[in-house]
């Protein structure tokens, strides 16, 4: 017997688009905002390190366009051609964003580098220094809010982003702490040299977004806590007539997938197994909100 059912009890409620939309318009406004502000940052001081900061910012708007399209379409519902949504586009914006970080890596890397050869002085550095806290502020903001929204709505874009722009605020307090020490010992090659050090971070953030995304696009199982809770679900649903086998797990965005073997009774009646396989579905869609599940029953062998 092979059925194809959806969790009816605890299943997560679908989010409209326009309910995950309104946090990539959030990320947006908020780029836009910040590249404004570090670029006025930039042109008064003529940091290179804030330069780097800027350009980490020009990322973050396309990362958000990106973001945008994704979960529009990743929103779509099934349809003939893709039998199980389109939930995997959400990887597809993480991978990408990924690669923008390397290109803002290489030009702040090119940057400092140059700089690094003909040091310059630096202007202004108090006001362009308030400037950057202010644009690191609202950074900060979005950043707690968009993790929260990936966590509640499983969404990998949210998440990338809101991790993307916690790193920004990072990079950006070591960018400031950096242009401050240059003002405090008059050591001009202390600006590329933060400057290096934030491409070189932000490298790493991007390899950790990329070889993430990959590793979903391939099907990778559920994480350890979800694979905790469903291993939970069955062994308490496990009995002297009832086991389980062959269980494969798989996430596609926000949507997950659980298949199992339930082993019954042989000379059980097609009613009662399917009462049973009923229950399997309701109590993984309990502990695991909004999983479709994949039941195939067969006879159990002597015990």
């Amino acid at each position: 017997m092979q059925r194809l059912a959806f969790p009816r009890v605890g299943a997560e409620p679908e989010v409209p688009t326009a309910g995950l939309e309104r946090f990539a318009w959030l990320s947006i406004a908020a780029a836009v905002v910040t590249i404004a502000l570090k670029t006025g940052a930039f042109t008064l001081t003529g940091s290179v390190g804030l330069l780097s900061d800027a350009a980490e910012s020009l990322v973050n708007l396309a990362a958000a366009v990106v973001a945008l399209l994704a979960l529009r379409v990743a929103a779509k519902p099934a349809d003939h051609n893709h039998d199980y949504g389109h939930g995997k586009a959400e990887y597809f914006s993480a991978g990408a964003e990924g690669l923008m970080i390397f290109l803002a890596a290489a030009v702040i890397l090119y940057s400092a580098v140059e700089r690094l050869l003909h040091p310059a002085a630096l202007e202004s550095i108090g006001v362009g220094l308030l400037i950057s806290t202010g644009a690191s502020v609202v950074n900060g903001v979005v950043a707690v809010v968009l993790l929260r929204a990936g966590r509640r709505y499983r969404s990998i874009t949210l998440t990338a982003d809101g991790r993307h722009l916690g790193t920004d605020v990072v990079t950006s307090a070591g960018v400031i702490v950096g242009v401050l020490l240059v003002a405090l010992t008059g050591w001009e090659r202390l600006d590329p040299v933060v400057a290096i050090l934030v491409g070189l971070n932000i490298l790493v953030t991007g390899y950790r977004l990329v070889s993430g995304s990959v590793t979903s696009l391939l099907d990778a199982a559920l994480p350890e806590e979800d694979m905790t809770t469903l291993r939970a679900v069955l062994d308490r649903l496990r009995s002297p007539e009832v086991d389980f086998g062959e269980v494969r797990t798989r996430e596609s965005g926000r949507q997950r997938f659980v298949s199992l073997t339930v082993r019954l009774p042989g000379d059980w009646t097609v009613e009662r197994a399917h009462a049973v396989t009923d229950e399997v579905e309701r109590a993984i869609g309990t502990g695991l909100p909004g999983t479709q599940v994949q039941t195939h029953v067969t006879p159990a062998g002597p015990r």
